[in-house]
């Protein structure tokens, strides 16, 4: 029984470290699509902020000359 509360310990110890880190891919997906549409930091970090809605928002809007 002892293994058992050891192992859950430190599960959520690693759930907690993993899940403060870094930025997610949708904010970065979302930094670059905006900066490279507007070329502004402001938007940039407005787009970071929210994240896979903008990038959502991006896919639906994109013009003729940034579709590749």
């Amino acid at each position: 029984m002892m293994i058992l509360a050891e192992v859950a310990e430190i599960t959520e110890r690693t759930t907690e470290t993993i899940t403060q880190t870094g930025i997610g891919l949708g904010s970065a997906l979302a930094v670059v699509c905006s900066w490279e549409r507007n070329r502004s930091i402001l938007w940039a970090i407005l787009a970071g902020i929210l994240s896979w809605f903008y990038v959502v928002y991006f896919a639906l809007t994109r013009q003729e000359n940034e579709q590749k």
